[in-house]
């Protein structure tokens, strides 16, 4: 299995390297050279199936035998040990054909932790074998960073920064990345907001004698890896509801279109889903991109859902590669428009993504209603981000068709202050983060300013002194 980029002008890698390199050469994303299919009778065979173990399945053709199944599935038993449901991610039924898929029951309360465990034990498994060191850097809107952190806290092969934008972020998830104490860990607060930060990250990678200074490689969801292994959630929750046999609709909060791009993956590999949801907030960028054939960036606005907080849906560019049929000269053209006029015309794609996807956004007194009216009919408290995906299911999925599976991709307890304005009451954290609200932060504060972060992160890395 080789991997080719979006853009067309970088090597092609097999998958350990693109573990490795997460941002093609070229500036685009890699994607499979050609798009692997489980049978009905795979998926079917999911149903009831351990998660590491459907993991270790849906991964496996990824990565074109250089890991064996064997291997997968240990590491995604291993990276699942500690969660804090068996099931991993559990789907919760709250409606009589609507559940919610529960995907925070990982260590930092968000679903970037199912992808994110499991990346930091490939990475490591292949830095181990070459004998190498990897900095990476990372960009957040909240979630990435504390679970990139956490994935990767005291790893004798890796160092880590994490950029998240100065004051948009809730309380709990700047704590998840400051207080950890391994010296490898680093937390780095920008002066901007989270594209600010994004394009930053973009920018040091695209700086190729940077790049291999510090050995870069990328842990967002430009990195392939992320994107394969949240595959696997989809996989369960279908099997759990009947797939291959009958077919199910998934809506799913996001902002950098990675985790509903997983589900397109899914949807390639043979699962059969009848409609995929984009749930968004007033940060509205791909439904007005759904609704008007145009991808037209405009001001972030801070909102009860930072996550979604973005203008620049950095895996929309693999969607338009495959929707166009592979075109890198179109993804070359239109990227090249969005970086000098902020936009582009989605021409021919527009028909594609119309049948493809469905979506919705809501405003700040949508969610606020969405969460009392979920919790007064079935005692379920949703945070936010899941507000927004109940908001599109109502909207887009109505009542009846296909089982409706709605993606809650954080824990309320990590926006404490604003379930506390919805509701009354403020979410409390698991007991075994007890102390994280207490406990010593340590980051640093910059400019939005690539020189200043390109010298901030060599200063701090060992890949630097291990080439000197």
């Amino acid at each position: 299995m080789n991997y080719i980029s979006t853009r067309g002008e970088a090597p092609l890698l097999g998958f350990e390297d693109v573990v490795l390199a997460g941002l093609a050469r070229d500036g685009g994303l890699y994607v499979p050279e050609t798009w692997p299919t489980l049978s009905p009778e795979k998926i079917a065979s999911f149903a009831g199936m351990p998660f590491a173990d459907v993991a270790a399945e849906v991964i496996a053709p990824f990565t074109g035998g250089a890991i064996t199944r064997d291997e997968l599935r240990a590491m995604a038993a291993d990276a699942y040990s500690g969660f804090g449901h068996s099931a991993v991610t559990p789907l919760v039924q709250i409606g009589p054909n609507r559940f919610v898929l529960e995907l925070f029951h990982g260590p930092t309360l968000a679903f970037k932790d199912v992808a994110m465990q499991l990346l930091a034990r490939l990475m490591e498994r292949v830095l181990a074998a070459r004998g190498q060191r990897a900095t990476i850097v990372g960009a957040t809107s909240g979630d990435t960073g504390g679970a990139a952190i956490e994935a990767f806290r005291g790893s004798p092969h890796v160092d880590v920064a994490i950029l998240f934008p100065e004051g948009r972020v809730s309380d709990v998830q700047r704590r998840m990345m400051t207080t950890p104490t391994e010296g490898n860990v680093h937390a780095i607060s920008v002066r901007g907001n989270f594209d600010d930060c994004q394009s930053l990250v973009k920018a040091m990678f695209n700086d190729h004698g940077f790049r291999d200074r510090i050995s870069l490689a990328g842990v967002n969801s430009i990195n392939w890896a992320r994107i394969a292994a949240q595959v696997t959630y989809y996989f369960v929750a279908g099997a759990a509801l009947g797939a291959p046999f009958r077919p199910v609709s998934f809506v799913v909060p996001t902002g950098n279109f990675g985790d509903i791009f997983a589900g397109y993956v899914a949807k390639r590999m043979g699962l059969p889903i009848e409609k995929l949801v984009i749930a968004s907030n007033v940060n509205d960028i791909l439904p007005r991109t759904l609704d008007n054939g145009a991808y037209q960036m405009r001001g972030v606005v801070a909102t009860s859902s930072p996550s979604m907080d973005i203008q620049i849906s950095s895996n929309f560019e693999r969607y338009l590669f495959e929707a166009s049929g592979r075109d890198a000269p179109f993804i070359r053209a239109k990227m090249s428009a969005l970086r000098e006029t902020g936009g582009f015309d989605l021409g021919p794609v527009k028909d594609a993504m119309r049948r493809e996807f469905g979506a919705s956004a809501a405003s700040e007194q949508d969610v606020a209603e969405a969460i009392m009216r979920t919790r007064a009919a079935t005692g379920y408290v949703a945070d936010p981000h899941t507000a927004c995906a109940i908001v599109a299911a109502e909207r887009v999925l109505g009542e009846g068709g296909a089982p409706q599976v709605v993606l809650s991709t954080a824990h309320p307890a990590k926006f404490p202050d604003a379930m506390e304005d919805i509701t009354g009451e403020r979410p409390g954290l698991p007991p075994r983060l007890s102390t994280l609200m207490t406990d010593k932060e340590r980051f640093t504060t910059i400019d939005n300013d690539i020189a200043a972060a390109e010298a901030h992160v060599e200063a701090l890395t060992r890949a630097t002194a291990e080439r000197t």
